[in-house]
C-alpha cells in the first residue's frame, strides 16, 4: 500500500504499524499558503518582480531562510533575502493573525489527543511567524508538546532533506523507529523529507499540483477531513 494514491481503497489496510504522528503547519494545518501568496505579492510587485504558481511549488515545505533566498533568486529581484523577509513582516502582522484551521485538522488532532497517541509540529517557519500565524488558535496548539521551526538552533537543513522530521522524532519520549511515525504534509518538499527519514507520508496537497510532484507518499488525500485513522493503526473517529 505504500503507492496508495487515493483514499477510495478503504478496504486495504496498511501492513505498517504507525504510533506517532507529526504535522506540517502551513498549508496543513493553517490555511496560510493563501496568505503567503497574497504577502509575496506585494513585496514582488514593489521590486518589479512577479511571483507565480510555478515559483510557489518549488518554495511550498522549505524552511524560512532558504525559501526567503530561493524566491529572491527565482524572481530575480533587486533585493537581498534579509530585505525580502524583513519587507513581508508588516504585511505577515497585518493578514497571519486572520488564518483559519483547515477542514479535517482540528478534528484529527483533538482524536489523536484524545487517544493519547504522540503527536508534534514540525515546520519551516520561524517561531515568531508561529506566533502571530496561531493567534486566534492558541489552545488548538497548546495540544502539541513538540514543536520544532524553521529557525530552531539544531536544525542544519530544511526540508527536502530529513533533518528536521528526524529531530522532531528525537523528542518524542519513547524515541520511536522511524517506520512508526506517520507525517503529514502538504508539500513535494515536505513528502520527500519524510520519505528520506524512513518515515511514512500522508500527502494533502494543493489540487494544482501536478501528480508528478507527489514523491510517491503513502497516501494522498485532499482534505484531512478524508483521513481514516484506523487504516493506519489508530482508534476509528467515534
Amino acid at each position: 500500500m505504500e503507492n496508495q494514491k487515493s483514499d477510495k481503497d478503504d478496504k486495504d489496510v496498511l501492513p505498517r504499524k504507525f504510533t506517532h504522528v507529526i504535522f506540517d503547519m502551513d498549508g496543513l494545518i493553517l490555511d496560510t499558503e493563501r496568505i503567503y501568496t497574497e504577502i509575496y505579492d506585494r513585496v514582488a510587485e514593489a521590486h518589479g518582480g512577479k511571483y507565480c504558481w510555478e515559483i510557489k511549488v518549488q518554495l511550498m515545505g522549505r524552511p524560512g531562510k532558504e525559501g526567503n533566498r530561493l524566491a529572491v533568486e527565482l524572481m530575480n529581484l533587486p533585493i537581498t533575502p534579509e530585505q525580502f523577509y524583513q519587507e513581508q513582516q508588516v504585511h505577515k502582522e497585518e493578514l497571519f493573525p486572520q488564518a483559519n484551521v483547515l477542514p479535517g485538522a482540528d478534528k484529527l488532532i483533538r482524536h489523536l489527543h484524545k487517544h493519547n497517541i504522540p503527536i508534534a509540529v514540525a515546520s519551516g517557519s520561524f517561531h515568531k511567524d508561529y506566533l502571530v500565524k496561531t493567534t486566534k488558535h492558541r489552545e488548538l496548539f497548546e495540544l502539541f508538546p513538540i514543536k520544532v521551526f524553521g529557525d530552531d538552533p539544531d536544525l542544519k537543513r530544511g526540508k527536502p532533506f530529513p533533518d528536521q522530521f528526524i529531530l522532531t522524532s528525537s523528542k518524542f519520549a519513547d524515541s520511536p523507529i522511524p517506520e512508526n511515525v506517520l507525517v503529514f504534509e502538504d508539500s513535494s518538499n515536505g513528502v520527500l523529507a519524510a520519505k528520506a527519514a524512513g518515515m511514512g507520508v500522508v500527502m494533502v496537497p494543493d489540487r494544482r499540483l501536478d501528480e508528478k510532484l507527489y514523491n510517491n507518499p503513502t497516501q494522498v488525500i485532499f482534505s484531512l477531513e478524508d483521513f481514516k485513522p484506523e487504516l493506519f493503526g489508530f482508534p476509528p473517529y467515534e
